[in-house]
């Protein structure tokens, strides 16, 4: 077919993971490719002049910025490009990509700044260039149809259209000459002229076709309300025990190299931990929480994470979580910051706190705006040295040994010790880490043994050892300070605020079980928790006065320099609406609640199947967005649809009557509509199996705090209500004394405020917890919340 003909994925010499897209396929290991290219969005200054200029110069995305000036005549997508198609006769040639994504820029280099190739594509195609952080709609059509032809992709995406958008060919990375018995670019391009041009028919229909088939496809629709019981109680299980399969003992994570942190994974596991307790089996339950303790240590002793400047690479080449690709995704360090406060609240181990922190404080210091907004990823290519001409993955944030015996000095020793650091490198755990020496005499730092056992081994008393060795990380970040930063992609994408709003307003109460005089060590600055809650709500007061259009109630999809021409998606509304719950839940006002309540009427009225069930990802009101798509995959973020079902039960806990009735009958149809993936593929929906449960579990609890939030009291009440791990647990706060609460919670949930006017007390904060239609004797202390929750 001729589809498949000139499909390429990346060989062995071309290593697709950079840019990896994997949605439950099995892929080959590729070895790391050597990656040094020059860039054209690098050291620009303002006066430097341009060869070319193209239409993206007045763009305000990074990515579509860096191609601003290729000698290609790229279009926006838009109707401009898309009519010149239709004048010209002509297909498109679409490239989807984004800003820190490294075979992105290797096929700019090669490809996009050649003056052949420009010409090629400018004489024969209409050429378009997508952010995918920018237009997640338009990738999903373009990505689902590769994947389904080829079974995998990746980015840069290139596909070829008809002038009326639909898909004729595709592929990923395309190296620039032929190679390997495979066909370069050029030869793609002109391959595609000549089919153009003696096979256009049957390359439109064969396109069209396509697009139906994948219509109906990711549209799927049930007619029954419900999941039938059985898989209502056992896709939890399913899914837990076949990632129980995949687990890696001996380093931690689930499946082989390149080992990704995928949260909704620990997720599950961790949920699955305590329903298995409370179900009476132990054993299972030690096992699951066993499994997540080790992988989260195993990730933060390696080189994944960042020990000198916090927070966490995408994902790591070798299965010892040792050499990462470099990049760092917000949406990655929201997540991974809720999974370390569950494990902190299961063990009260502030090694789990401390690492939960690590990656906050590293968002404060440079992931953040000043008006609070935040922002979406670092490259990870950067140059050497302010002189050099060419960007090198992961230059920022690797060290020869000679570098580090300079920087720290007295204690280099025990330093180069600790991290695993050598004169010749360090990248030679696994064959995989660095098959073509490209760091050679680099290291990545990487904890191989316990910090105990080396304090032993240096016979030094643990919190000296602790205390150089936190010293020891301030110079490397002083020096590292000093070196070319990786590109900073500062665009603000709604879905992945919320998800970091979420992990500020938990870590803002959660921290505070930290047990009293708790150090901590660069670069961990020992922040008081109420100061996340601060940021969070910043964080969402931006998004409420820049991306929030009061009167129509919808969201846009991101902001650079102003909103983005994308409206909100479905994850955008999900995840934005979980985090607010989460800001009025851990203590926020309930102007939050309000809001996640109005954005959730909006989700519904834009997104929702009323008839066959299930949220589409889009409106359906852009028609050059060919598929409108039904997600289900929970992957390196979970899906709008297992989000969104998980805040409809909140939410139905939290309101009364017609819509507590409502939300909880939609998030059930929800479900009824993905039951053939629970049932056949559960691994593929961890988080949505975690909902699935939440909507069979049978008594929500409710913690209902009656008190003034101004006071220290209500702090710590809010504290001790979210000390245990739970998350079949809703809590309320009310303040009794404020007029305007308690009239929306009388019209809200009439018994909220009800039990606000019998347990006011001028003093005190009350806690009742409530299950079953029941509620508990009222208690004033967070010992004895604490301890009427944990029955």
């Amino acid at each position: 077919m001729l589809t498949r003909l000139f499909f390429i994925s990346p060989s062995s010499s071309f290593r697709s993971s950079y840019c990896f897209f994997n949605k439950s396929i099995k892929l080959p290991f590729f070895s790391r490719p050597i990656s040094v290219f020059s860039m054209a969005e690098g050291k620009q200054s303002s006066s430097k002049t341009y060869k070319y200029t193209n239409r993206l110069a007045s763009e305000h995305s990074p990515y579509l910025l860096q191609h601003a000036h290729n000698p290609v005549d790229w279009y926006p997508w838009g109707e401009e490009a898309f009519a010149e198609a239709r004048k010209r006769d002509v297909p498109i040639f679409l490239s989807i990509g984004y800003s820190t994504c490294h075979w992105c820029h290797v096929m700019e280099v090669e490809s996009f700044e050649d003056e052949e190739v420009a010409k090629l594509l400018n004489d024969w195609f209409v050429s378009i260039k997508v952010d995918r952080e920018e237009r997640p709609d338009v990738d999903k059509v373009y990505m689902t149809y590769v994947q389904a032809l080829y079974g995998g992709g990746g980015w840069p995406l290139s596909a070829f259209l008809s002038p009326d958008l639909k898909p004729l060919m595709g592929g990923t990375y395309f190296p620039p000459e032929d190679k390997y018995g495979r066909p370069g670019f050029k030869t793609i391009l002109r391959k595609v002229k000549e089919a153009w041009n003696s096979k256009r028919e049957m390359l439109v229909q064969s396109g069209a076709f396509a697009i139906e088939q994948l219509s109906e496809a990711l549209a799927a629709t049930s007619m029954l309300n419900k999941l039938s019981d059985e898989i209502l109680q056992t896709a939890l299980h399913k899914c837990a025990d076949h990632l129980a399969e995949t687990y890696d003992s001996e380093y931690g994570g689930f499946g082989s190299a390149p080992k990704f942190p995928r949260p909704v994974e620990m997720q599950l596991m961790l949920y699955n931990s305590k329903r298995s307790r409370e179900t009476g089996k132990t054993s299972e339950a030690k096992n699951a929480l066993k499994m997540v303790l080790f992988t989260l240590e195993c990730m933060a002793r390696g080189g994944i994470h960042d020990h000198v400047g916090g927070g966490f690479h995408r994902y790591s080449v070798d299965e010892c979580w040792h050499v990462p690709h470099f990049e760092k995704m917000l949406y990655d360090q929201g997540q991974l910051v809720n999974v370390y406060l569950d494990a902190f609240c299961i063990t009260k181990d502030v090694f789990y706190s401390n690492l939960s922190r690590d990656i906050l404080d590293y968002l404060r210091r440079d992931m953040i705006g000043p008006s609070g907004e935040i922002f979406s990823a670092e490259d990870a290519d950067s140059y050497e040295s302010e002189s050099a001409s060419r960007k090198k993955e992961g230059a920022f944030y690797v060290w020869t040994s000679t570098e580090v015996d300079n920087i720290v000095g007295e204690h280099a020793t025990l330093v180069k010790d600790h991290y695993y650091i050598k004169p010749s490198g360090n990248c030679d755990l696994s064959s995989r880490s660095d098959p073509h020496n490209e760091f050679e005499d680099k290291n990545v730092l990487i904890e191989r043994s316990s910090t105990s056992a080396m304090a032993s081994k240096h016979a030094l008393p643990i919190e000296e050892y602790l205390d150089i060795l936190g010293n020891a990380r301030r110079e490397l970040f002083d020096a590292r300070s000093k070196r070319p930063r990786p590109h900073l992609d500062d665009k603000v994408i709604v879905s992945w605020n919320g998800l970091v709003i979420s992990s500020l307003a938990r870590a803002s109460k959660i921290l505070k079980g930290e047990p009293v005089g708790t150090r901590f060590y660069f670069p961990v600055a020992g922040t008081n928790p109420k100061e996340y809650m601060d940021v969070a709500e910043k964080a969402a007061y931006f998004i409420r006065k820049h991306l929030y259009n009061e009167q129509m109630r919808r969201l846009q999809h991101s902001f650079r320099n102003g909103p983005s021409k994308a409206p909100g998606f479905l994850d955008d509304y999900a995840f934005l609406i979980a985090g607010l719950l989460d800001l009025y839940e851990f203590g926020g006002s309930v102007f939050w609640l309000g809001w996640a309540l109005e954005l959730q009427e909006t989700q519904d009225e834009l997104f929702l199947d009323k008839t066959g069930g299930g949220y589409f990802s889009t409106t359906g009101e852009d028609p050059s967005v060919l598929l409108r798509v039904k997600e289900d995959h929970d992957g390196a973020e979970p899906s709008g649809n297992s989000v969104s079902v998980i805040n409809l039960v909140r939410l139905a806990s939290m309101v009364a009557g017609d819509k507590s009735k409502l939300h909880r009958e939609t998030a059930e149809h929800v479900l009824a509509v993905f039951e053939k993936r629970l049932k056949d593929t559960a691994v593929a929906v961890p988080l949505m199996c975690c909902a699935a449960d939440m909507v069979a579990f049978p008594s929500r609890k409710q913690v209902v705090l009656v008190g003034v939030k101004s006071s220290e009291e209500f702090e710590n009440m809010v504290a001790a209500a979210h000390a245990a791990y739970d998350p079949n647990k809703t809590v309320i706060h009310i303040d009794p004394s404020d007029v305007e609460e308690v009239g929306f919670w009388e019209e809200t949930n009439g018994n909220i405020a009800l039990m606000a006017k019998n347990n006011a007390a001028a003093d005190q904060v009350i806690a009742l917890v409530c299950q079953n239609f029941t509620c508990s004797p009222p208690v004033c202390d967070p010992k004895a919340l604490e301890s009427l929750l944990s029955q």
